[in-house]
């Protein structure tokens, strides 16, 4: 008797970011990824059906429409069955994160078809058919604050607005607390407080993100790894991977972005070069 052996399917998809949080959108995923586990806070949904999840290194396999993965947790996903999958990581220490981290208290939670099927139907629609950076980003960032239960608010104290735009233009820099603070027009200490109330992250954390969201960015604009790394401040490529594996559990050349929302971004790029 021979058994058959499942079809991997090669990962194509998209990624997005919001304000503490960001994602991959796609569909096939080439099999099981290897048991890890990273900071961010993990949203995972696959549409009709087909994902799988574990949790620990040895934990049994489950099949569930979508599960919410806590910080620093072990585990595995399988989106290769599924005809669209997302998923999204959320920044522990915003809003949403603090919900779902009290929620969570380090297991697994399974969702159920209800709690995902609309949202998961709207993300299709804005990746497949309207082909839309924005409005998938706007469609994962609804869906963390409805699983979450929690409002989000844009930073809007104009010291940390101005302090953001100081790192946004030093993306590839680095910088210091007292620079930043100074920037803001505030001690460093005050800063430090201030920043954390407005953002959620500290000063560092929040560097840190930006600088990965750019190279996701830029790998979705056609640039080389090499060239995103170096872009976004990393010393070489292996420093960029072993920083994305931390926070996201994998390294940036897992997942090569060959999506409609990056075959928009690229041809427009091209277009306007």
């Amino acid at each position: 008797m021979v058994l058959d052996t499942p079809t991997v399917k090669r990962y194509r998809g998209d990624f997005v970011a919001w304000t503490g949080g960001c994602g991959f959108i796609g569909e096939g995923g080439g099999g099981p990824i290897s048991p890890h586990s990273h900071y961010a806070i993990q949203l995972v949904i696959g549409a009709p059906t087909g994902l799988r999840v574990q949790f620990g290194r040895r934990g049994e396999w489950q099949s569930c429409p979508a599960a919410l993965i806590p910080s620093r947790a072990t585990h595995s996903i399988d989106v290769n069955e599924c005809d669209i999958s997302a998923v999204l990581f959320i920044e522990p220490e915003t809003a949403a994160g603090r919900a779902l981290s009290a929620r969570l208290q380090g297991e697994l939670e399974v969702l159920g078809t209800k709690q995902v099927a609309e949202g998961a139907k709207r993300l299709e629609r804005a990746w497949r058919t309207e082909k839309s950076y924005e409005a998938v980003s706007a469609v994962c960032h609804q869906l963390v604050q409805e699983i979450s239960r929690t409002a989000f608010r844009e930073p809007s104290d104009p010291r940390v607005l101005a302090a953001i735009e100081y790192l946004r233009q030093r993306v590839d820099e680095t910088v210091t607390l007292s620079a930043v603070a100074k920037a803001a027009n505030l001690s460093p200490g005050r800063f430090r407080h201030l920043f954390v109330e407005e953002t959620g992250m500290p000063l560092r954390t929040y560097v840190l993100w930006r600088r990965l969201l750019h190279v996701w960015t830029l790998l979705m604009q056609g640039e080389t790894l090499s060239g995103a790394a170096h872009a976004a401040g990393f010393a070489d490529s292996a420093h960029l991977s072993r920083t994305a594996r931390t926070m996201f559990g994998l390294a940036p050349s897992a997942l090569q972005m060959t999506g409609p929302l990056s075959a928009r971004i690229r041809s427009l790029e091209h277009h306007l070069g």
